[in-house]
């Protein structure tokens, strides 16, 4: 047992909750219908629990969970995923694709305003774009135009993209909050401290590791968020968010460990969303000694994945392959040993040339998310029956995320977010020129080949096959092991109404949240 999980069960000892409690859910995803105690407060504050401050305040360069449920609920994209994850209108209120597939036309909504009370247009759309497009801008998403050539504005409403290739994945690589439309005359350090979007909400005031609070834009071009404002409560203690629950002072939580889950009892609804995001042991294959196939495919092979689920997420979840999304998913046997198998490890930890075993670094994080350490254990246990020697550098989310961005490691444990397509998800890992191919460690031109036809195909049989295809080349290379995919517990009060978990963990339906009292 971990420290972190003995930490949990004894503070929530300490609070007299029993572990056995029975975890309430709906369905897998769905709106929170706890009975209400009375009429909405269209003034209302709710206070969400979380367990860490976001890193930044710039939609571009975040990777953190916690600094994208703050921003997405600040800015506005072209393009948004309904309940469903289907691609729906943004600030873009439709779009039109040539026949060729080469010049992707959007309608921009009209009358919509910044925070800070500029006007929306397609000067704004054109320089953001252009922006993330350009590497000086570290964006994250860069990646996502990537067959885009030109962006033009032929006047204020419109905007057309010239692509250099079919790109069937476009309108859905624009919805994520990283491909947020910013103001034109906004700057990355004005942002950081004044966030200037088109969302729901703004910022309010900022308590740096204490809380971000935000308030409702009675401007938005949506319908009037429910809320009068949010909080997020930095409540490093998952076993104090629970006690704040149940006491009241927080009404709404959102956790990744069935074993906090199960504390919650009577005093929140619980939804459980199964996960688009995906848990790995990632690899530098460009770095010594993971750029030996061998050690990669005997570590691969030692480890009992289900063992993994089953030690830190008390088997709440599934074993997974690369692709999570239901369109297009991966099957888990469709790898080199599907299950763990020490004689195969073990004859190609020797091929490899460490027949008396080898130590090997792996960084982890202590706080991002709460099964990282208990993984990393597990798989260092695992490990140590084949003669491997793990080597855990735990570190708090900041310095981790920013030794992970930098590609600064050999081995990583990473919950990666999940896209429902497969080219948002990995081409910006996975292809020679992505943007995060550092992070990944691995490019090769076979997967280049696949990734432009997954691009280029609007066949969906075809796009299945070209990406069962992409999974093969990843796991036969034993670039990554991925582990498992997991829930989020949503637990809501009573009061708290209209909130739809997603199985990408996004929090956009707070603007159509509401809270009694």
């Amino acid at each position: 047992m971990t420290q972190r999980r003995r930490r949990v069960q004894a503070g929530l000892a300490a609070l007299g909750v029993a572990t056995a409690t029975a975890l309430l859910v709906s369905g897998c995803t769905g709106t929170s219908t706890a009975t209400p105690s009375g009429t909405p407060n269209a003034d209302g504050t709710l206070v969400i629990g979380v367990t860490t401050d976001a890193n930044t305040l710039y939609p571009w360069t975040t990777t953190q969970f916690q600094a994208t449920n703050v921003l997405q609920n600040i800015y506005g994209t072209l393009t948004e995923f309904d309940e469903n994850l289907e691609v729906v209108p943004g600030l873009a209120e439709s779009w039109e694709t040539s026949e060729d597939g080469l010049t992707v036309t959007f309608t921009l909504r009209e009358g919509v305003t910044y925070s800070n009370g500029a006007a929306f247009d397609s000067a704004d759309v054109v320089a953001s774009l252009t922006a993330i497009k350009n590497p000086d801008t570290a964006a994250v998403s860069a990646t996502n135009l990537a067959s885009v050539s030109t962006i033009e504005a032929p006047d204020a409403s419109t905007v057309v993209l010239t692509l250099s290739a079919p790109d069937a994945a476009l309108v859905s690589k624009l919805a994520p909050v990283t491909m947020a439309i910013l103001d034109s005359d906004d700057t990355a350090a004005t942002l950081e401290t004044a966030p200037n979007g088109t969302g729901p909400y703004m910022l309010d005031e900022r308590k740096p590791n204490e809380s971000i609070s935000l308030v409702r834009n009675t401007d938005y071009w949506g319908d009037t968020p429910g809320l009068g404002g949010i909080e997020f409560r930095v409540i490093p203690d998952e076993a104090a968010i629970v006690s704040a629950l149940q006491s009241g002072n927080v009404q709404m939580a959102v956790f990744d460990d069935a074993l906090v889950a199960d504390t919650i009892g009577a005093s929140a609804e619980v939804a459980k969303t199964p996960q688009l995001n995906y848990h790995a042991l990632q690899f530098n294959s460009r770095k010594a000694p993971f750029d030996n196939l061998d050690l990669r495919l005997a570590i691969q092979c030692a480890i009992d994945r289900q063992q993994v689920l089953d030690t830190a997420a008390l088997g709440e979840g599934e074993v997974t392959g690369p692709i999570t999304s239901p369109a297009f998913l991966s099957d888990p046997d469709a790898r080199p040993c599907p299950e763990a198998d020490i004689e195969t490890a073990e004859k190609h930890l020797a091929d490899a040339g460490y027949a008396d075993g080898i130590t090997i670094d792996a960084i982890v994080m202590q706080d991002g998310y709460s099964t990282a350490v208990a993984e990393a254990e597990n798989v260092q246990a695992q490990l140590a029956e084949i003669g491997i020697t793990l080597n855990l550098e735990v570190l708090e989310s900041g310095a981790y995320v920013d030794r992970w961005v930098a590609g600064d490691f050999g081995a990583a444990f990473a919950l990666n977010g999940g896209q429902p397509d497969p080219d948002a998800m990995y081409g910006r890992y996975f292809t020679s020129t992505g943007n995060l191919n550092a992070v990944a460690g691995y490019s090769s031109d076979t997967l280049d080949t696949l990734f432009a036809a997954g691009k280029a195909s609007n066949d969906l049989d075809e796009r299945k096959q070209i990406y069962a295809d992409v999974s093969k080349e990843l796991e036969d290379n034993a670039v990554w092991v991925w582990l498992f995919t997991g829930y989020n517990y949503t637990a809501t009060a009573p009061s708290v109404q209209g909130f739809t978990p997603l199985p990408n963990g996004s929090l956009q339906y707070l603007r159509d949240t509401t809270i009694t009292g």
